[in-house]
């Protein structure tokens, strides 16, 4: 049996896909007589669309644009509709008449070209596959795959009709699959979660004509009827989870017009689910699908697995997947990533509370890009979100990951039911004191509803009206309750603060992200004294020095957030002779005019990221300061 699993645009180009990689070792392992290959679909388009005279000017970050950026517009799948319904002019005007205020004009019109061509790029790649000859065709939906994945089964289904045609991916969870295969009767069978185990018995049940009905999670048809299996009841256990296969994909990479636009990443997986959705469920976060539970592979295998496929490969540039780090691989699996003096450079997820030092063996580690989900600043916002941490400890993880030289990757997000103009005013105005660290990735959008949140399954909590959102109207030729069972993301109507408040907090954004390159807030803790470097536009001094005792005793206890009573406390028992209580006001409000403190729900945290003397000298600041020769203080500005 040959089995060809394709990878359809708008899948990353710099990326293999994880889905069809543990499913390719699943089917050639578990399947006996099968044999599966990964056809690398969206490589396969980018070199069509590069090789046009139209679309010329077509580069990897315009690729990116309709895999990633847009997705809550939309833009990818829409593209590849009028190839799954034959028609080049699918929905133009109603796409146009949308999208016109939200896209500039050279990007609407390069959307429609593309639109108007993906008929033709998908006919001729069903054409290549059904002259491969497959037994079975497997297609994997992420994102915004849904219908190029959907227009290739089509086309080939209509080619070659005894071939079989399965779906599968994030996009097929629950739902969201039986609706694909109520509604796509080109799609044979549809694969409802974790598929490692589900293709393979598919697989060996089509092999050998047996009954398909106990295949959890499958959809399949008896006659004309679509008829979808139960899901399962129980995650895959972590010792079940394969590493994937990628051979291939680098050879196919370089290969393709990519090849020197993007720096190729492997894709790796620890764990699935997520520890802290077990105990509190995001209020917006849908990205766990059916399973939270959270399990993790064992230190030695996910060790094995990283350390063996960057041999393999001979690619240092890594992207973890999973919602969140398993803590336990901090003393187990970091310390041997260091060890090991690969210069490995990873991406993962993590909580924002973690501490500086384990941020710093995240760094050691080559785990240096990191997301921490940080979504706000505000504390009574983040309880909204049940997020678990204080605005003043999202500052920290910021001002923590610039010492540990993390890059730090983060939203802002506003539109929680019961927020308030007041939850904003105070962190837009502290705003300019964060333009040294790292800024969000863009300005602050409205939630989204997604499926699986507690806003999507729970009305009470402020969402009863929801509707699948409108780029599945503009896309799909379906009825409005097949499109909220299609749909991953909904629309409602806004709720938290309003637009005058969102334009503020967005113009303070905005300002951030520019200042960010040519600001610095940089300490050189001396022993007796800490030396303060500064080049913020709205904080006209260079140098502080604070050699007060009872100063630096703040000053370093405040490297946690605090309330102005637990420092008076801590400074007491410290200092007893000090007068700590009279001191910590006027201390207070003089380092918040400074810049130096962030202030939010009663706590404080300084903002002053640590640095190497290399990088002040770098910085332009005088060499005596930073070698510890100065024995005054500068004068601190009225």
């Amino acid at each position: 049996m040959r089995v060809l699993l394709i990878n359809m645009p708008w899948s990353p180009i710099d990326l293999p896909s994880l889905a069809l990689g543990i499913l390719k070792r699943s089917v050639n392992e578990k399947t006996p007589g099968a044999n599966a290959e990964v056809l690398h679909g969206n490589l396969d388009y980018y070199d069509w669309l590069t090789g046009r005279p139209e679309f010329a000017d077509f580069t990897a970050r315009d690729y990116g644009y309709y895999a990633l950026a847009s997705y809550f517009l939309g833009c990818g799948d829409w593209v590849f509709s009028s190839a799954l319904y034959d028609d080049p002019e699918w929905r133009v005007p109603e796409f146009t008449e949308s999208m016109t205020r939200l896209l500039d004009e050279k990007r609407l019109a390069v959307t429609l070209e593309l639109h108007r061509t993906a008929g033709e790029f998908v006919q001729e790649l069903a054409e290549r596959v059904v002259a491969a000859k497959p037994d079975v065709v497997g297609l994997t939906s992420t994102f915004q795959q849904n219908t190029a994945a959907l227009a290739l089964a089509k086309h080939v289904k209509r080619l070659a009709p005894e071939i079989v045609t399965v779906l599968g991916g994030a996009n097929c969870d629950s739902e969201q699959g039986a609706a694909v295969h109520r509604n796509f009767p080109f799609v044979d069978y549809v694969v409802r979660g974790e598929g490692e185990v589900a293709l393979p018995q598919l697989l060996n049940g089509i092999r050998d004509g047996s009954d398909l009905s106990g295949i959890a999670g499958l959809c399949r048809r008896e006659g004309e009827r679509s008829v979808a299996n139960p899901m399962s009841t129980a995650p895959l256990p972590p010792a079940a989870i394969l590493a994937p296969d990628y051979s291939g994909y680098l050879d196919r990479l370089a290969a393709s017009r990519a090849r020197t636009m993007v720096e190729p990443k492997l894709v790796v997986e620890g764990a699935r689910g997520c520890w802290w959705g077990e105990k509190h469920h995001c209020t917006f976060c849908g990205l766990n699908g059916s399973f939270m539970q959270f399990r993790s592979k064992s230190p030695d295998a996910f060790f094995d697995e990283i350390v063996g496929m960057a041999r393999e490969h001979r690619v240092l540039d890594i992207y973890i997947v999973d919602n969140i780090l398993d803590m336990g691989y901090v003393t187990t699996l970091l310390p041997r990533l260091v060890e090991t003096g690969y210069d490995l450079r990873m991406h993962v997820e993590i909580k924002a509370n973690m501490r500086r030092d384990q941020l710093q063996l995240l760094a050691d580690a080559g785990l240096v890009f990191v997301q921490p989900g940080i979504e706000s600043l505000n504390t009574r916002v983040l309880g909204l979100m049940d997020k678990g941490v204080s605005g003043c400890q999202n500052v920290r993880m910021l001002r923590d990951g610039a010492s540990a030289g993390l890059t730090i990757s983060w939203n802002y997000l506003h539109g929680f039911p019961e927020e308030r103009d007041s939850d904003y005013d105070p962190v837009i105005a502290q705003l300019p004191v964060l333009e040294h660290l790292n800024p969000p990735s863009d300005q602050s959008a409205r939630i989204a509803i997604e499926r699986f949140s507690p806003y999507f399954n729970r009305p009470e909590l402020g969402f009863a009206e929801l509707r699948a959102d409108k780029p599945y109207w503009l896309t799909y030729d379906l009825p409005g309750e097949e499109l909220y069972d299609l749909a991953y993301i909904f629309a409602a109507p806004p709720r938290g603060v309003g637009k005058a408040t969102a334009k503020r907090l967005n113009e303070a954004l905005r300002a951030w992200m520019d200042a960010y390159p040519t600001s610095r807030l940089v300490q050189h803790d001396l022993g007796d004294r800490v030396v303060l470097l500064n080049r913020r536009r709205l904080f006209d001094w260079t140098r502080l020095v604070v050699d007060d005792p009872l100063e630096v005793a703040a000053f370093r206890l405040l490297a946690q957030p605090r309330s102005a009573a637990a420092l008076v406390r801590k400074l007491t028992e410290r200092l007893p002779g000090a007068d700590a209580g009279a001191a910590v006001p006027a201390l207070l409000e003089r380092w918040c005019e400074l810049g130096v403190l962030f202030t939010d729900g009663g706590q404080y945290v300084h903002v002053v990221a640590s640095a190497v003397n290399d990088e002040m000298l770098r910085l332009g600041f005088m060499r005596n300061v930073v070698s510890g020769t100065v024995d005054a203080p500068a004068p601190a500005p009225a």
